[in-house]
C-alpha cells in the first residue's frame, strides 16, 4: 500500500514538471516569436566614419551618432561598435570572360579568409549558368578545396546569385551583413532582376562591395560600360563599396580594403517612427558633429508593404 502511494506521489510529481516545462517553453517560444517579429522592424544601417585623410575614425559610441527618416529624428535603439561581429557571403563570377582572373580571384579570395576575425564568418558561392554555394558560413581562414578547382565558363548570372546569398545572410545572427561581388561583366543570364535583388539587398539590411575586374578605357563596348554602372549602383545603394581594378591587377589590395572597412564599420538601428507599411522609398541621414567626420551610409530603404 505504501509503495503504491508513493508510485502515485512521483508519478504526480513528474507529471507537474512536465506541465511546468511545457508551459515554460511555449512562453519562451512566445517571447521569442515576439523578439522576431520586434527585430524584423529594426532599420539597422551601417556607418563607416572616416577622417579628412580618409583614416577610420574609431572609438564613438552611441551618443556621438544621430539619425533621421525623410528628416525626422529618430531614436537609436541598437548600437555595434567595431568589434561586432560581420557575416559576408562572396560571390565569385566564374562566367566564360573570368577565364584570365580566376588564378588572381581564387589568391586574393584567400588572403580575404585570412583576415577574417575569431567571429567573422564567411561565405563562398560561385555563379555562371548556374548558381551554387560552395562553402557554408565559416570562420576558418582556409577556403573550400572546390574553389581552387574552379574553371570559367558560360554565362553570368549575378541577380541570381545576389538574391541566393542574401536570403542565406538574412538568417544570420550577425547585425552586420555584406556580400562581396567579384565579376567582370554585366548580368545576362539570371530570372531575377537589379530591381528585385536590390530592394532584397536593403531589406536585409546586406552592404553589396563590388569589386569591379572590367576593363576601361574608351574602346569599351556597351556591355562593359552597362557592368560598370550595374555594379557601382549595387555598392551605392546599399551604402558598401565599388573598388574598380582592371583586369584584377590589384584585386589583392581592394579586398584588403574591404576587409578592412567591415572590421571599422559601425551600426546604427532604429524603430521607424511612420508605422505606414507602403512600400516607399525612406531616405536615411546618419550625422555626427564633428567637422573633419566623413560618413558613409546606405541612403535609405523601402519599407515593407502589406500584401
Amino acid at each position: 500500500m505504501v509503495r503504491r502511494i508513493a508510485i502515485r506521489v512521483l508519478l504526480s510529481i513528474l507529471l507537474i514538471g512536465l506541465v511546468k516545462a511545457t508551459a515554460q517553453q511555449q512562453s519562451k517560444d512566445i517571447q521569442d516569436n515576439n523578439e522576431i517579429k520586434l527585430s524584423s522592424d529594426l532599420i539597422l544601417v551601417n556607418v563607416t566614419v572616416t577622417n579628412t585623410q580618409g583614416q577610420f575614425i574609431r572609438n564613438l559610441t552611441k551618443d556621438h551618432f544621430s539619425i533621421k527618416e525623410e528628416g525626422k529624428p529618430q531614436k537609436i535603439e541598437f548600437f555595434g561598435a567595431e568589434q561586432t561581429p560581420f557575416a559576408v557571403a562572396v560571390m565569385l563570377d566564374v562566367s566564360g570572360s573570368m577565364e584570365d582572373k580566376i588564378r588572381l580571384a581564387r589568391a586574393a579570395m584567400a588572403q580575404f579568409a585570412d583576415q577574417l576575425r575569431e567571429d567573422d564568418v564567411m561565405s563562398i558561392y560561385r555563379f555562371s549558368d548556374e548558381v551554387k554555394q560552395i562553402q557554408d558560413f565559416s570562420n576558418s581562414h582556409d577556403i573550400s578545396d572546390y574553389v581552387w578547382d574552379l574553371k570559367a565558363n558560360g554565362e553570368t548570372m549575378i541577380y541570381d546569385c545576389l538574391v541566393d546569398a542574401v536570403t542565406a545572410l538574412s538568417k544570420r545572427e550577425e547585425r552586420r551583413r555584406a556580400v562581396l561581388l567579384i565579376s567582370d561583366g554585366m548580368d545576362n543570364h539570371s530570372s531575377h532582376s537589379l530591381d528585385d535583388s536590390l530592394k532584397r539587398a536593403l531589406a536585409a539590411n546586406v552592404s553589396v562591395y563590388s569589386v569591379d575586374l572590367i576593363g576601361t578605357g574608351s574602346g569599351n563596348r556597351p556591355e562593359e560600360l552597362q557592368g560598370h554602372a550595374i555594379m557601382k549602383q549595387l555598392a551605392e545603394k546599399t551604402g558598401g563599396r565599388y573598388l574598380q581594378t582592371q583586369g584584377g591587377t590589384h584585386l589583392s589590395e581592394a579586398l584588403e580594403k574591404v576587409a578592412e572597412e567591415l572590421r571599422s564599420q559601425y551600426t546604427v538601428g532604429y524603430y521607424s517612427s511612420n508605422d505606414k507599411r507602403d512600400g516607399k522609398w525612406r531616405r536615411i541621414e546618419v550625422a555626427l558633429p564633428r567637422p573633419d567626420a566623413s560618413i558613409h551610409a546606405r541612403a535609405g530603404y523601402y519599407a515593407p508593404k502589406d500584401k
